[in-house]
């Protein structure tokens, strides 16, 4: 007789989609989600990204090859923003089959991480700032109904920052944008019920979002992890646990979960 799996089995045979999954933090969710049994589905705006990150990740679980999905969308343009999103919910209900749904959409995608200080800031660029952050996982919603499971076990996962709670010189566009996601979260819950939505706000993560050398970049999250509780920066694959949570739980929605070192506790 084998073991009870009632936990590690939830997420068996289920399908996610991760949009922004490519690098990063999509990435290490991508990875969990595979580990725990799911057929995973990952987007990014770049097909050699797209390509590369699909081959790594057969090589790291060669018998769940089958299961492992790659699409292309760029979010870049409001012009075809939405016709952009709904293609790729529709390219990943095709590539799982079955009955061409999903069971969780994850949406972590985002541009380079970068400042506009207040007298630099023009409709255009505070437009541009939130075109992928904001305005695609919201528009997305319109969508999920026809390609998401209506059900309580599926989820709508959104992705911000750390900067939503806690200010930094220079950062207010930015900032504006990921406080807006927690409203957010709290509405599609309502709307988008029975499937379950819930937000993740990791703070300082080693990821490739930090466009510097690789030498610039460490020193920067030794420096940056001096001043956690934790005394360390975050890893993609330690935030990829509060992921995992959120879809697994059944009984959570309309919540902001923090991973984010213990940021929010230190003064410095």
């Amino acid at each position: 007789m084998s073991d009870a799996t009632k936990y590690t089995s939830k997420l068996h045979t289920s399908r996610v989609l991760v949009i922004g999954g490519s690098s990063g933090i999509g990435y290490a969710v991508a990875e969990a989600c595979l580990e725990h049994g799911a057929h995973v589905a990952i987007s990014s705006s770049n097909a050699q990204r797209v390509e590369a990150a699909v081959s790594k990740l057969h090589s790291s679980y060669p018998s769940k090859k089958a299961n492992v999905h790659g699409l292309t969308v760029d979010l870049g343009s409001a012009d075809t923003l939405e016709s952009e999103l709904e293609s790729v919910l529709k390219g990943a209900a095709e590539k799982f089959g079955t009955n061409g749904r999903l069971d969780h959409v994850i949406f972590t995608a985002g541009d380079a991480l970068a400042t506009i200080k207040l007298q630099d800031m023009t409709m255009a660029n505070v437009l541009q700032a939130g075109q992928v952050r904001f305005f695609a996982p919201l528009l997305l919603a319109k969508f999920l109904p026809q390609y998401l499971e209506q059900s309580y076990k599926s989820s709508y996962t959104i992705t911000t920052g750390s900067i939503s709670e806690k200010p930094i010189p220079d950062w207010s566009v930015v900032a504006s944008y990921a406080g807006g996601h927690h409203a957010m979260v709290r509405n599609l819950a309502l709307d988008l019920r029975p499937v379950r939505v819930n937000g993740i706000s990791p703070g300082v993560v080693e990821t490739p979002l930090w466009r510097m050398s690789d030498e610039e970049r460490a020193k920067m999250m030794d420096v940056y992890g001096k001043k956690l509780a934790t005394g360390r920066a975050g890893q993609p694959e330690d935030v990829a646990e509060s992921f995992l949570g959120v879809v697994r739980d059944w009984n959570c929605t309309g919540s902001m979960v923090r991973t984010d070192g213990g940021s929010m506790l230190m003064t410095g």
